[in-house]
């Protein structure tokens, strides 16, 4: 890579940049910006203290069903994609707080059991309301609707846009007009499905950066953990082209790749050769990681029907309005006590499946498990977790 001085980063440079003052907000009375807490650093605060926040630390990124505190859970990708896309952003002169509000809570309505989790949410959502589930959707709901934190809309809009299923060689933000033009969007998602999805693209060059970035942190990183988990043997299976085949290698050099094809552009580029090989990466990683017939047996014999059991039997109680069951106990009177302070209406008015979605996509994996455990002792579904031992010789 050619080195960029500091004296070469010129004005024009940061004509791309996201500003401050140009932050959007629904509620434009509050949360202003000041000198020490900027527009954007309101926004990396309101969702780091938010208790949704936490649940990051028990969440599975790839890998559910392991006793390891090696493997990946969603705290650390987050974190990963939060630094990553800051070294990034930092060198094309875009906005950091920006970039790390996005990366921090784009995952903040994901559910346990990582993808596969997602899938089965999904399919029992449309089975109900014929809607689909997408967590970058339910991670603007979070922020946006359930616990109204008044995020700006370029925080929300990156959120909504990071899907990493969907690559591109090129992102060229796509400006919104505001936030009606947003929630158009966001309503398109419900019912169009993953072809409008995958469509969609950033406003800012803030969050096209954290969108790849979301890439780079999880395709080497889930080697490393299929490694440790023993699913695969060692990264020698995997093609390394200009990409490399391990997590260090990964990070370099498409990061250097981005910064040398996007420096002083009004986009974010990847070489031809690189975008390439990227697109190589996930293959081989579905091929060897993701779909692997063990890690989805696993799934769909025992996650799969506990989803759809809990499911059920959260939509009874709230049909039933059973107000001592757990999803009003743990979930609902716990979201109408933080709405208190905005006077806003009683949750349970909203449609039941919406909030059996909410209550289920914001469980930690082993709140999930031992939810199931209570509600159904006698189910003959368990999640059996290997232990730090199991594969000890």
């Amino acid at each position: 890579m050619n080195k960029i001085r500091k004296d070469t980063i010129t004005p024009k440079l940061f004509t791309y940049k996201c500003l401050d003052e140009s932050a959007i907000r629904r509620d434009i009375g509050k949360d202003m910006g000041t000198l020490w807490r900027p527009s954007f650093v309101r926004d990396v605060e309101k969702i780091l203290h938010l208790p949704l926040y936490n649940r990051y630390s028990d969440k599975t990124q790839v890998f559910s069903f392991y006793h390891n505190d090696d493997i990946t859970r969603r705290a650390l990708h987050v974190q990963l994609v939060s630094r990553i896309a800051r070294n990034i952003g930092k060198i094309l002169g875009l906005n950091l707080d920006l970039i790390e509000a996005i990366a921090l809570g784009h995952d903040i309505g994901h559910t346990p059991f990582g993808h596969a989790g997602e899938d089965f949410l999904s399919e029992l959502l449309y089975k109900e309301t014929g809607k689909f589930f997408f967590h970058n959707v339910q991670s603007v709901r979070v922020l946006d609707k359930i616990f109204q934190r008044n995020i700006t809309l370029q925080t929300l809009d990156g959120i909504f846009s990071h899907n990493g299923a969907f690559e591109s060689g090129k992102y060229r933000p796509r400006p919104l007009k505001g936030f009606e033009d947003f929630d158009k969007k966001i309503e398109k998602s419900y019912s169009l499905g993953k072809d409008y999805i995958s469509k969609i693209r950033p406003s800012t060059l803030e969050g096209c950066v954290v969108r790849i970035c979301d890439m780079i942190a999880y395709l080497g990183k889930d080697r490393q953990d299929a490694e440790k988990a023993h699913i695969i043997d060692n990264s020698t299976i995997f093609s390394r082209g200009e990409i490399g085949d391990n997590n260090s290698e990964m990070i370099n050099n498409i990061s250097v790749n981005i910064i040398e094809n996007s420096y002083g552009k009004e986009y974010i580029k990847l070489s031809d050769k690189l975008y390439e090989d990227l697109r190589t990466a996930k293959y081989e990683n579905n091929l060897f990681i993701y779909k692997n017939p063990i890690v989805k047996k696993k799934y769909e014999e025992s996650v799969e029907p506990m989803f759809r059991e809990l499911y059920y039997k959260l939509l009874d109680n709230i049909i039933k309005r059973e107000s001592g069951s757990v999803i009003f106990d743990h979930h609902i009177n716990f979201v109408n006590k933080i709405r208190k302070t905005s006077n806003s209406i009683d949750y349970l008015e909203e449609e039941p499946n919406q909030i059996v979605v909410d209550f289920i996509s914001s469980m930690t994996d082993d709140y999930f498990i031992e939810l199931h455990d209570f509600l159904f002792p006698s189910s003959k579904y368990r999640v059996n977790y290997i232990s730090y031992f199991d594969n000890f010789k």
